[in-house]
């Protein structure tokens, strides 16, 4: 019936036309009845009526992919300016970089992500084997660690991952985003690693002037026992730990009713949970909860709590404990994790704000806008390797991941009444006469040889006052003229836009640099 169909729109235009065609090819396609030709056309007809018929052309909307958007030159000059920061941080602390495939094998990505797993895009049969595009970097990282059999190595990747989200474009939650990723693989000494992760954090949302921030960090192993102590089956940890992670979204009530009502938790053991989750604090915390007669009987809760102790020792050398605090309620919803996990957020500690209301119509959308949750987070996930190694050997490894999505979001949002620059143009080669086309290319040439970043206006006579209005809107720095006069004394004149003003030199490649190093000290 596929040929049928396809001979039918491709030849035949009048129904008439259309059930002679048909007819014709019933002669040597055997099996096919007058009855299964009219239902076939019948559906024809059906989408040509839709599609508007042989004299409409179809009309197709012009729009990315939900979840997905494009970036103008002024957004992709912020984006440049937040991974130039970030590289240089991670660089800072002696990472070294990797790139892996946008998608890999189904089967590499499969049972990592606990209820997330869902998420995951699945491709098409591509020659024999399943694949889906990569839901983080952290999987393919460990299967690039296991493959190459690789046992330590400090490294950043920023690639892009895929999710199949339900996309919030002002909060920067997206389909297709990127992730720039910092991590630590190898067997070193409890807590080290995990400490300096902190500190990268610390210092990148530092140098992006973002405002108050905290970072929220806790331990697999002590909300495992905590699980424990308060009465949860072994075979619900996992779901009711994503469910605790809902906190951030979602008031206590609400988590509490899907724990009982939705997960079968009992009410004991959920109000039991709630006072444990309500406590934040640093090393003073630990001490306690080591103390507590509950949490003290779960060996994994008391090596959990004896880490955490030795994590603020550490981040008080790293000049850091004033933005973390020892956080109960966060829970990571990966199951790859089974450390110290933690979670960067935009306010002071004890501040977060609550979950966005459902937009009002007339609204303004600024302070949506601004709700991003969280913007960094990581953890330790020692066991993720070993399940890629054919023999199993596990390979420690600690990271963070940088929501730079999210950061976006607000520092466009920041930027939307200021003037940024989309381009690094330090001069412009312009013309006071007519006829100085070729002396423009020149000049513009030898600046490029010089290694000095120059343009010139794509018109063989161009006003000057329009070369110079150029000069302003986009935020060029210098201008170099030609004129007869200066061409005839073997001079270029170099105006800084400014303040205006002038100078004439020989040499103006050695000008330039003179005059960008002037305005540099000027802007300091």
């Amino acid at each position: 019936m596929n040929t049928l169909g396809s001979f039918t729109i491709r030849k035949l235009t009048g129904l008439s036309a259309f059930r002679t065609g048909m007819f014709r090819l019933l002669r040597s396609v055997s099996g096919i009845t007058v009855a299964q030709i009219d239902v076939e056309v019948a559906k024809l007809l059906e989408l040509k009526l839709r599609l508007g018929g042989d004299d409409v052309k179809h009309q197709f909307v012009l729009k990315t992919p939900k979840g997905t958007r494009d970036y103008n030159p002024k957004q992709m000059a912020i984006r440049e300016k937040v991974f130039n920061t970030i590289v240089s941080c991670f660089k800072r602390h002696g990472a070294e970089t990797i790139d892996t495939p946008v998608f890999e094998l189904k089967e590499t990505l499969t049972g990592k992500y606990g209820e997330d797993s869902k998420l995951i895009y699945d491709l098409k049969d591509q020659g024999g084997e399943l694949l889906s595009l990569r839901y983080d970097l952290t999987v393919p990282f460990a299967r690039f660690l296991a493959m190459n059999k690789i046992s330590n190595i400090k490294r950043y990747h920023i690639a892009k991952v895929y999710r199949r989200d339900n996309p919030a474009m002002t909060r920067g939650r997206y389909r297709e985003f990127y992730q720039c990723d910092f991590d630590i693989a190898g067997h070193y000494d409890p807590m080290i690693p995990d400490a300096e992760c902190l500190r990268i954090v610390s210092e990148i949302l530092g140098e992006l002037d973002l405002g108050d921030f905290h970072i929220k960090v806790n331990d697999r192993r002590i909300l495992d026992g905590m699980f424990a102590v308060c009465g949860v089956p072994d075979d619900k940890f996992r779901t009711i730990c994503s469910t605790v992670d809902k906190l951030d979204k979602m008031c206590w009530e609400d988590v509490k009713n899907e724990m009982v009502k939705e997960k079968g938790l009992s009410e004991e053991a959920a109000d039991m949970i709630g006072q444990y989750v309500s406590m934040q604090g640093g090393m003073d915390l630990a001490v306690r909860l080591l103390e507590d007669p509950k949490m003290s009987q779960s060996k994994q809760a008391c090596a959990g709590l004896s880490d955490m102790k030795q994590l603020f020792s550490y981040l008080e050398l790293f000049q850091v404990t004033d933005k973390v605090v020892f956080d109960l309620s966060l829970a990571r919803g990966l199951d790859y994790y089974t450390g110290v996990i933690y979670e960067a957020m935009l306010g002071p500690a004890g501040a977060t704000p609550p979950p966005p209301p459902p937009p009002q119509a007339g609204a303004p959308k600024a302070e949506e806008s601004l709700s991003v949750g969280s913007v960094a987070g990581g953890g330790r996930y020692d066991g993720l390797v070993g399940m890629f190694d054919p023999k199993g050997r596990a390979v420690p490894c600690v990271g963070v991941s940088i929501g730079v999505e999210r950061i976006f979001s607000i520092l466009e949002q920041k930027a939307e009444a200021e003037k940024v620059r989309t381009t690094e143009v330090q001069v412009l080669v312009a013309s006071a006469q007519k006829n100085l086309l070729e002396e423009r290319l020149r000049l513009v040439t030898e600046l490029w040889n010089a290694g000095i970043k120059a343009e010139s206006m794509f018109k063989k006579n161009p006003k000057l006052l329009s070369q110079l209005q150029h000069c302003e809107e986009s935020g060029i720095p210098l201008v170099a003229i030609l004129g007869e006069q200066e061409l005839k004394n073997g001079m270029v004149k170099l105006r800084t836009v400014a303040t205006r003003e002038e100078v004439r030199d020989s040499c103006v490649c050695v000008c330039v640099c003179n005059s960008l190093i002037a305005i540099k000290s000027r802007q300091c």
